[in-house]
């Protein structure tokens, strides 16, 4: 087990955050690798399971040098607010074994879904306080999961309300926006079109465009249609968007909101990005790089983990 101090906002140690090394079997036996941080004091204490966004992403939504760094700040935001949480690496990433490229997206669902139960089976947890907070993919299956009644709030980080299909096509559109006009249509047509080639694929792995990719997981995600599940959440809902966003529609906060029948707020945040850093300049990915060089948005987490104080208590 390590410990950290943890600053309350003052910046005075509050007291110390503990982190352990868990595993979570999941539904095939596979061991997913992960750590459960604990706040200060004695439990059971409400908590939460991260989910990071779609990828080949760990437990800290990081992908070799790709690194978002987004769980362990988010953790230690969540410990400092009283609030503990689980998060983990994806089947075949990190230190889960398992084959990444074969793993579907309704696997991701099942293993959170797993996760979800053993983080709330556990002594150091109030069984009836837990919640998700999930980015991108993850906010996708927070959905799902806030619809079976399983989690006692959930929070979209930059998650899409359509179709899938329709959001990678709206995603596919705005990277387009970034070249030069002559090549956009170029772009757009060789985009849709290995979206509809891996959309009659039949295995696992498929090579389109001379490249491998993850073809069962793309048929499933295309397939998903998340309105569904936010009609039928009762629990409270967090959502916030960046309005520079551009692999997640910002406008989707509005169907969000039209469509959870309870307890919802939307946020739809100035100059933030779908990294959760905010960018003074134009909306592209072309920051990125740039902005990876920073931390996530403090602000931000604290406004998760202040929500969540109100909601899990």
């Amino acid at each position: 087990m390590s410990e950290f101090p943890i600053p309350d906002s003052t910046g005075v140690l509050a007291g110390v955050m503990r982190e352990t090394e868990v595993t979570v079997t999941a539904g095939d036996g596979l061991a997913l690798a992960g750590t459960l941080t604990l706040p200060a004091g004695p439990g059971p204490h409400p908590a939460v399971l991260l989910l990071a966004g779609s990828g080949k992403l760990d437990r800290d939504s990081n992908a070799g040098r790709l690194r978002m760094d987004l769980g362990q700040p988010l953790a230690a935001a969540l410990a400092n607010h009283g609030i503990a949480s689980l998060r983990y690496d994806r089947r075949g990433v990190g230190a889960s074994p398992g084959d990444w490229q074969s793993t579907g997206f309704v696997d991701n669902y099942d293993d959170a879904a797993t996760a979800l139960r053993a983080l709330a089976g556990r002594p150091e947890i109030q069984t009836n306080a837990t919640g998700v907070v999930g980015h991108s993919e993850g906010a996708v299956h927070a959905m799902r999961l806030g619809a079976t009644g399983n989690a006692a709030a959930i929070v979209l980080l930059a998650g899409f309300a359509r179709t899938a299909e329709d959001a990678l096509k709206w995603q596919i559109l705005q990277l387009a926006d970034n070249l030069p006009r002559v090549l956009r249509p170029f772009l757009v047509r060789f985009a849709y079109g290995r979206l509809e080639r891996i959309k009659v694929t039949s295995t696992d792995v498929a090579r389109i465009a001379g490249v491998r990719v993850n073809a069962r997981w793309f048929r499933e995600i295309l397939a998903h249609d998340p309105r569904r599940h936010l009609r039928a959440i009762r629990v409270p809902v967090l959502a916030i968007t960046g309005d520079k966003d551009v692999q997640v529609d910002p406008g989707d906060l509005d169907t969000i909101a039209k469509l959870v029948p309870g307890d919802v707020d939307v946020r739809r945040i100035p100059g933030l990005t779908h990294i959760l850093r905010r960018d003074p300049g134009p909306a592209s990915v072309r920051s990125y790089r740039r902005l990876l060089r920073e931390p996530v948005d403090t602000e931000i987490l604290d406004d998760v983990a202040k929500w969540l104080t109100g909601r899990l208590s």
